[in-house]
């Protein structure tokens, strides 16, 4: 491989992290993360700075061994993207309890194990940004959302700590809460009758993903809280 730096992005998706992996890939080798094998061979052959690592990220042993094969051939990471979530929706007297287990896998103890992974080096480095993709679910929690708001909030504190470690070793943290319907072709189907203001773009959120990991250091931001202009707040 040439210079250019690393980035690892989980959670490889139609949406935002297909978006994220496009934004990084104009300026970095971008190692891609998601379960399906498929997905990711499609954006490899599509952009040559992107590279399909198949890996559930709840599979520990898979995680680190997938991160050493990163190190080997691409070089260490200076960026981590957490971006893979698990999801689901009902009351705590509806949902099966082993669903809060398994999310709270993908969306808390995933991060855990990528930091241990990966910061290490950037803190040698004395430089580097892990971003976490994350919504507003990380601040309340509604009724329906008793399978899936707990472990946003446990990985915004994580994250949170995490920041406070590394910030002052030269790592920035950050938690980006995207309070919005993401554009995407089964959310437009779900919602029809609304106008493009109600929808998120995944360009723009990796957009927004992109400008975190390169803020300067002396004006570091930790949350950024994102909606379009149509979202009711």
């Amino acid at each position: 491989m040439d210079d250019k730096k690393v980035c690892v992005v989980t959670g490889v998706g139609p949406g935002t992290g297909s978006a994220v992996v496009r934004r990084f890939a104009e300026d970095y080798e971008v190692a891609m993360l998601a379960r399906s094998a498929d997905r990711l061979d499609v954006l490899a052959d599509e952009l040559p700075n992107a590279h399909a690592y198949p890996c559930d990220v709840t599979d520990t042993v898979a995680l680190y061994a997938t991160l050493d094969e990163i190190r080997e051939r691409l070089g260490a990471p200076s960026v981590v993207v957490h971006n893979a979530v698990g999801g689901a929706f009902g009351s705590f007297l509806d949902i099966d309890p082993s669903v809060l287990e398994q999310n709270f896998q993908v969306n808390t103890m995933a991060l855990l194990h990528l930091g241990r992974a990966t910061a290490p080096a950037m803190i040698e480095q004395g430089e580097g940004a892990i971003v976490i993709t994350g919504n507003t679910s990380a601040y309340r929690g509604r009724a329906n959302f008793a399978g899936f708001a707990p472990t946003k909030a446990a990985q915004r504190i994580l994250a949170e700590a995490m920041a406070r470690d590394l910030g002052p070793r030269g790592v920035h943290v950050a938690f980006v809460a995207i309070d919005a319907v993401i554009d995407l072709e089964w959310t437009r189907k779900r919602w029809p009758d609304q106008p493009d203001g109600f929808f998120c773009k995944p360009a723009d959120i990796a957009g927004e993903v992109y400008r975190l990991a390169h803020q300067p250091s002396s004006a570091w931001s930790f949350e950024s809280v994102i909606r379009p202009y149509g979202e009711t707040w």
